[in-house]
């Protein structure tokens, strides 16, 4: 029964079976033309896409640029304003410019001591209307002071001599009248 099984089916292996044929001609070009589309309009949106991601970045990197010498200019001028402030703060300019304004150094200070009861500390002068002493511009800071016994007519140090202060006040002499010893 086995050979007449296969005798049944047929002598030739293959001839039950569709064949495959290829014919030559169209080609199917519908499936390959959309994936091709997708690719190229893929490509072209990524590379606009980073197109402007760049022109964005270098227009941060220019206003950062800006930004900086913006700074740069204002902390100058802040540092030249800063500086303007402490030459006008100065005790000589403030000297200066209170002398212009017609007011006067003060004479002797006195203190209220609140806590201790209200007591007067120091004792109140008048203001003294006197010039001070011009100094050398060469020399800003005299090593010494000099010595109030050696100013005609100078008995006891002022308060404000005392006091620490850098003003020297003199009383100035007639230059025509000899100060003691002699000649230079």
């Amino acid at each position: 029964m086995a050979g007449e099984v296969r005798a049944g089916r047929g002598a030739l292996p293959g001839q039950g079976r569709a064949r495959i044929t290829v014919r030559p001609g169209r080609r199917p070009i519908r499936g390959r033309t959309p994936f091709a589309v997708l690719v190229v309009v893929l490509l072209g949106a990524g590379l606009l896409g980073l197109l402007a991601l760049n022109t964005a970045l270098n227009e941060g990197s220019f206003e950062l640029s800006r930004l900086q010498k913006q700074t740069t200019v204002a902390t100058d001028e802040q540092q030249s304003l800063q500086h303007q402030i402490d030459q006008s703060s100065a005790p000589d300019a403030l000297a200066r410019r209170a002398a212009e304004m017609g007011m006067v150094p003060a004479g002797g200070m006195a203190f209220l001591d609140v806590p201790g009861g209200g007591k007067v500390l120091g004792t109140p002068g008048p203001a003294q209307d006197s010039p001070p002493v011009k100094r050398s511009t060469a020399e800003p800071w005299p090593m010494k002071q000099p010595s109030p016994s050696a100013q005609p007519g100078a008995g006891a140090p002022s308060p404000a001599a005392t006091a620490g202060d850098s003003v020297v006040q003199i009383n100035p002499a007639s230059p025509a009248a000899p100060s003691g010893g002699g000649g230079r």
